[in-house]
């Protein structure tokens, strides 16, 4: 997920393009302070970059931006447009994405047909301090055993700590600050998917 503000003043697209060189496979573009046009412009560029690295693009909240591009698809929060409502939008070939932070949104994002949820926070971070205190592999493992759908943790997650997630039934993980912010972007990704890979085997 990209944040442009805590890049260190480096380009966000520079650090993009870092990412996916290191394996990154989808961007979901997360500037929610831009204004429209703004982020319609900064998509089109990023989207370029993500077709370039055969890597997914989706867009946070917009699914008017996602569908002018058009992106890969769209992740939504408690407060976008229903799931329902944009797939009809979208269409069955773009995914839908959904943050959750509990196991009944969980459940709703599956009644809603999300492709695939993003559940957290699991441990403590800054970026979502404002969904209340973290909750847990406890909870991801009730997640994992309530749907089928591919299920990817966030919230505090580093290399270390993918052993935990991925035990207790995560797919994947998500992450923002920890690319981000990182003095080496693709550095910081192949830790990670590494090992993400080592906890698969």
């Amino acid at each position: 997920m990209t944040d442009r503000h805590q890049t260190g003043g480096r380009d966000l697209l520079e650090v993009v393009g870092q990412a996916l060189r290191a394996g990154v496979r989808a961007v979901q573009l997360r500037e929610k302070d831009l204004a429209t046009r703004d982020l319609y412009h900064l998509a089109g560029k990023l989207l370029a970059v993500t077709r370039e690295a055969g890597a997914a693009l989706l867009i946070n909240d917009r699914v008017d931006v996602a569908m002018a591009l058009p992106a890969d698809g769209v992740h939504l929060t408690r407060r976008s447009l229903p799931p329902k409502e944009a797939r009809e939008l979208l269409g069955p070939a773009r995914l839908i994405g959904i943050s959750c932070h509990s196991l009944a949104e969980v459940r709703e994002a599956v009644d809603g047909g999300a492709d695939f949820v993003v559940l957290g926070p699991i441990f403590e971070t800054p970026s979502k301090m404002p969904y209340g205190a973290p909750l847990t592999t406890a909870l991801l493992q009730q997640a994992r055993a309530a749907t089928t759908l591919p299920v990817l943790a966030i919230g505090g997650i580093n290399p270390a700590r993918v052993p935990e997630v991925m035990a207790a039934g995560a797919d994947g993980v998500a992450v923002i600050s920890a690319v981000m912010a990182a003095l080496d972007p693709g550095a910081a990704v192949s830790e990670l998917l590494a090992a993400v890979a080592a906890s698969r085997t």
